[in-house]
């Protein structure tokens, strides 16, 4: 039988923090599962959701990059996805307020802190309002990255970083020199949630052992 091969220092250092952050989210309401790899993160998200839900998607890269959008198209959920590039104006608008009545609702979080904190700061509210209320059930995931020590540290790491990436993206720029007013336009909207709300039926979080998205 074959020695399992220690983790490097690095893997092991996220690996810990993940799993301890998962340990809090589920001391705390949340169904929280740690994920190794991007393709285990898939495979949990795709077995938490019925074949014949409807499902939501709020804007997140990490969603993207694992492909799950994709996915759950393939094989016939039916995905109401804003950021689909085939959609005209009106039809964006329209997934935007089907998620909210969407079975499930799919995104990623900002900052997940080491107490079982979710942090997120939003500029229309419709990604925020999905996750906490309407669908019975909501899906976070996230890469290692995003996990932080408490809220004040989350909040700075969306203000600092996630913020101005997220808008260089869009193609804007985000100056960290403005006034408060004009930052506000930015993130106007902060939720911090720090157990399961009260009207999901199940609130799954997964915390992935990689780097995905800001």
């Amino acid at each position: 039988m074959m020695e399992k091969k220690p983790l490097d220092p690095e893997t092991w250092f996220h690996t810990k923090r993940a799993k301890a952050c998962v340990a809090a989210l589920n001391k705390v309401g949340f169904t929280a599962v740690y994920a190794a790899t991007r393709d285990e993160a898939v495979k949990t998200v795709l077995d938490a959701i019925p074949q014949g839900a409807s499902v939501g998607i709020g804007g997140s890269v990490t969603v993207r990059e694992l492909g799950i959008h994709e996915a759950l198209k393939a094989r016939g959920n039916t995905v109401y996805d804003h950021w689909d590039q085939s959609l005209s104006s009106e039809e964006r608008a329209k997934a935007r307020n089907s998620q909210i009545t969407a079975d499930v609702f799919l995104s990623s979080t900002n900052a997940v802190t080491l107490k079982g904190t979710l942090i997120n700061i939003d500029g229309s509210g419709n990604r925020v309002a999905s996750m906490i209320f309407g669908p019975k059930t909501s899906i976070v995931v996230c890469g290692y990255n995003k996990i932080v020590a408490d809220v004040e540290e989350g909040l700075a790491r969306v203000r600092n970083y996630a913020a101005p990436v997220n808008y260089k993206r869009l193609g804007m720029e985000f100056d960290q020199n403005a006034s408060d007013v004009e930052k506000a336009k930015f993130y106007a909207i902060t939720t911090i949630l720090a157990a399961k709300p009260g009207g999901k039926e199940k609130f799954v979080v997964v915390v992935v052992g990689e780097k995905l998205g800001y």
